[in-house]
């Protein structure tokens, strides 16, 4: 269970502060597929960031089964991110001068998890390890870079908007490999995104508007990548 409680957020000077986060209280059930949904501005990357913990907020709370990792030091807070979450971006963030095999196997390596092959397989691109990204489409790239955050075994995997920078047919596949290996492996997903279509996709779905949480709903009947709109 993640508990979100009072979470605030600004960034500036005292002189010049900008308030991103107002005040954000939430619970996200273990094994949940959350979409964060908003506007540019509203709040929701920043929210992504907060609760992963590759930032601290200015007040408020975010308990990972009761831990309170605003509270972790700077050591105790780059053991949670490497053991506990994973990280999936627009960008890919793949290292040129590696292969796939070697891109996903860092990942791996950075958790100890030495099984990394069956996700290379899991998301088809088993005929593709000694190619470098260079040689690779854009769907291909994104799904080296899940593969590399899947390899961590997370616990929680945190998407930002993992198909902005893919054509239809690429992010449809994409988002479909994702949703299909998070029903197998059932970790918790959290994904942002401006696609109200994606949200279908997820079981719960907080809206998001300046800096404040405006709705929390459910899909009783979530729809697979290839049902939703585009």
């Amino acid at each position: 269970m993640i508990e979100v409680q009072n979470v605030t957020k600004s960034y500036g000077n005292k002189d010049n502060k900008l308030p991103v986060l107002k005040g954000i209280t939430a619970k996200i059930a273990d094994g949940d597929f959350v979409v964060i949904l908003g506007a540019s501005g509203s709040g929701k990357s920043t929210l992504l960031n907060v609760v992963s913990g590759l930032e601290q907020p200015d007040g408020g709370s975010v308990k990972y089964d009761g831990r309170d990792i605003t509270k972790l030091s700077d050591n105790e807070l780059t053991k949670f991110r490497k053991d506990t979450v994973g990280f999936i971006f627009q960008q890919y963030y793949l290292l040129p001068n590696m292969t796939v095999e070697k891109n996903v196997r860092m990942g791996a390596d950075l958790a100890g998890k030495p099984d990394y092959r069956k996700i290379i397989k899991a998301v088809g691109l088993e005929g593709k390890l000694k190619k470098y990204p260079g040689e690779l489409s854009g769907g291909e790239q994104q799904r080296v870079s899940i593969a590399r955050a899947l390899a961590k075994e997370p616990r929680v995997l945190f998407l930002d908007e993992p198909t902005g920078a893919l054509d239809e047919e690429t992010g449809r596949q994409v988002l479909d490999y994702i949703s299909v290996l998070q029903k197998e492996q059932g970790f918790t997903m959290i994904m942002v995104t401006h696609n109200q279509n994606i949200a279908r996709m997820a079981n719960t779905v907080i809206k998001m508007n300046s800096g404040k949480i405006i709705d929390v709903s459910t899909n009783e009947k979530p729809k697979t990548a290839y049902e939703i709109g585009w």
